[in-house]
């Protein structure tokens, strides 16, 4: 039994540890408490009240410091310090007439230079007008910034103009979001995102910048401090809150900081050393066995850092019949005996083995049932969970290997060097594809009842491309067709959605494109319902003098979905559209206008060199061309 002595002895001991837990507490939480609210900072990090700078300027350094050339944008007054300054240290400022064109432009920019393409936007409407464009960006592995504006950070979640959830929205789009809540961690946030959005598998990612981190301090200070201070304690209170509020926000704000990129990650398929990996060596002994090999080469095979011209005298060196598909269509060149066009299906069910390099088995390849059960497959991909997409089900790789495609392939070119294969095979694949193409020359002859025959208005205009053409496709059906006609004539020349086939890409990739690449001829080829998407984006072409043409394939209506709809229900119900004078209507915003009609038929090849003339003086170009309505039940035109 314990005495009174041990018990007050132990109460003795309790006392003083008791009491230095409970100070040991107060302590914490009043460090806490300072450094929530910045005041530990501020001993050592002061503000510059008499400063003009701006947040803004922070903004425009580190995109300078990475080499961004333009920011799109469509203006807004949470935003417009960012223009102001990008257009101050040399940025260019391209605004267009919706802000979805703006993210299309600023993706067709990434995947035309292999950097960051940067889009600004204003809070709220806004920054959902973007979502379209980001989940094509994601899905096309584009790296794109989005900056978006935002409420104040004390006006959040208060009912501000404008002011929604907008990280919620954006991070199943986004492989790095974060909203800035100081002017001193705009730079490093910048920094990151641009790292992110090019390391590992490329994607898009967003900055949010609430509208007082972006303006100069004596600017936010009058829309957050009373200038008298209150008298009641409560009032004091408040006052002292918001006082401290603003000084965090600016504290530091100044002080030099790190502008330039962040190393990337990039997964490498074989350590950069002489000898190949284990993995890559397998790969070789598998090729080095096939009798009818083939190449599948896809969109991330142009990824940065292999230039094209590399993965090309790889491909080459290699030997291999290849397929090229998304941006890596033109790679090889308009015609080149390797390159096999028609017929994929048909020649994948032959080969015996199949590289798939940067593309997966997703709906393209049929989630890979168009592949032989008899077949050896190697698969390259930057992204693990995409690479192995439907394997369990459909297919199953031999070998599948995670990193960069490009370098990939100049690895197994160099392991197979002086690897032949048989010539039959190659040949075997050539004859299809020729018989193929003559299917086309007998369609572009046959009679249409009304307009153009659509086939051979492509054939005329595959044979006008000059050589330094880039293409941009935005349709179903027409454009459809002309994925099998035209050829591209060079390595990244070539823009389409991908794989997630959004429809209203064409304004905004052709003028990423001829901003890009500005001595190109940009031909953007339309249906008449993905027109309906980029008409009012002529203005800003006019405005920003950017000449590209565009082809519009009219035939009334959205043709590929009522082809199937009217068979299969019986209706053609919201389908129909009308041989409208799109011509008149880029006229009317300022460009010229042309029309390909029945009674021009004889004056394509002219109307198009006409065009040509127009843009090299200057002007943007639509040619609205009549074409007839074809079906492929009836056999007349098969696209």
């Amino acid at each position: 039994m314990e005495t009174p002595a041990a018990a007050a002895a132990a109460a003795g001991s309790f006392l003083p540890s008791f009491l230095f837990l409970v100070c040991g507490t107060l302590v914490a939480t009043v460090l806490g408490a300072a450094h929530r609210l910045g005041l530990l900072y501020r001993l050592t990090h002061k503000v510059d009240k008499a400063s003009v700078r701006h947040g803004g300027e922070s903004v425009a350094a580190v995109l300078k410091a990475h080499g961004v050339r333009f920011l799109f944008t469509l203006v807004g007054g949470h935003i417009s310090p960012v223009l102001v300054a990008c257009e101050k240290l040399g940025i260019r400022v391209v605004d267009t007439r919706h802000e979805v064109t703006a993210v299309f432009a600023a993706d067709a920019v990434a995947r035309l230079t292999g950097t960051v393409g940067v889009v600004a936007v204003t809070a709220g409407p806004g920054l959902t007008n973007t979502v379209t464009a980001v989940k094509n960006a994601q899905m096309a592995q584009s790296p794109v910034l989005l900056l978006g504006g935002a409420a104040s950070t004390l006006l959040q979640n208060r009912g501000a103009l404008q002011a929604i959830d907008q990280m919620s929205l954006l991070r199943p789009l986004c492989k790095f979001c974060a909203s800035v809540k100081r002017v001193r961690d705009i730079m490093p946030t910048l920094r990151a995102a641009m790292a992110a959005a090019q390391s590992g598998t490329p994607g898009p990612v967003f900055v949010e910048l609430p509208i007082d981190v972006l303006y100069p301090y004596f600017m936010v200070q009058k829309q957050i401090v009373s200038t008298t201070q209150p008298k009641n304690i409560m009032g004091q209170i408040v006052f002292w809150y918001l006082d401290n509020h603003l000084a965090n926000l600016f504290a530091g704000a100044w002080e030099p900081q790190c502008e330039g990129p962040l190393p990337l990650d990039i997964p490498q398929a074989s350590p950069q050393q002489p000898h190949l990996s284990p993995q890559v060596q397998r790969c070789v002994e598998i090729l080095s066995r096939a009798k009818r090999p083939l190449l599948v080469l896809g969109s991330q095979a142009l990824l940065p850092p292999t230039p094209a011209d590399k993965l090309r005298a790889a491909v080459e060196t290699l030997g291999v019949p290849c397929f090229l598909a998304g941006m890596a269509r033109g790679l090889l060149g308009r015609r080149h005996p390797l390159h096999i066009r028609q017929e994929r299906s048909a020649a994948l069910k032959k080969a015996d083995v199949v590289l798939l390099a940067g593309i997966v088995c997703d709906f393209r390849l049929s989630y890979g049932r168009v592949l032989s059960r008899s077949s050896k497959i190697i698969i390259v991909n930057r992204n693990r969970k995409e690479m192995l997409i439907n394997s369990d089900m459909f297919w199953k790789p031999q070998e599948a290997v995670q990193g960069d495609v490009g370098s990939f392939m100049v690895k197994l070119k160099e392991g197979l060097q002086g690897q032949t294969w048989a010539s039959d095979w190659a040949e075997e694949l050539r004859q299809a594809d020729q018989k193929k193409e003559q299917s086309f020359w007998e369609k572009a002859v046959m009679p249409v009842a009304q307009h153009l025959n659509p086939v051979r208005v492509l054939q005329l205009v595959e044979e006008t491309l000059p050589d330094n053409s880039i293409l941009v496709m935005d349709g179903g059906d027409f454009v459809g067709t002309a994925a099998y006609l035209l050829r591209p004539r060079g390595p990244l020349c070539w823009l389409d959605p991908g794989a997630f086939g959004t429809l209203g890409v064409g304004a905004g990739f052709a003028l990423g494109a001829k901003l890009c690449r500005p001595d190109a001829e940009v031909w953007c080829l339309f249906g008449d319902g993905a027109f309906g998407y980029s008409l009012i984006e002529f203005d800003t072409f006019v405005r920003h003098k950017i000449p590209v043409m565009a082809l519009i394939g009219n035939d009334a209506g959205w043709t590929q979905i009522s082809r199937e709809q009217v068979p299969s229900l019986g209706s053609n119900v919201a389908c129909g559209l009308a041989y409208t004078d799109y011509h008149k209507a880029a006229m009317g915003l300022g460009a010229q206008g042309l029309l390909l009609s029945r009674e021009n038929e004889d004056q394509v090849v002219k109307v198009l060199r006409d065009a040509q003339q127009q843009c090299r003086d200057g002007h943007p170009v639509v040619v609205n061309i009549l074409i007839g309505r074809t079906d492929f039940r009836d056999g007349s035109i098969a696209m």
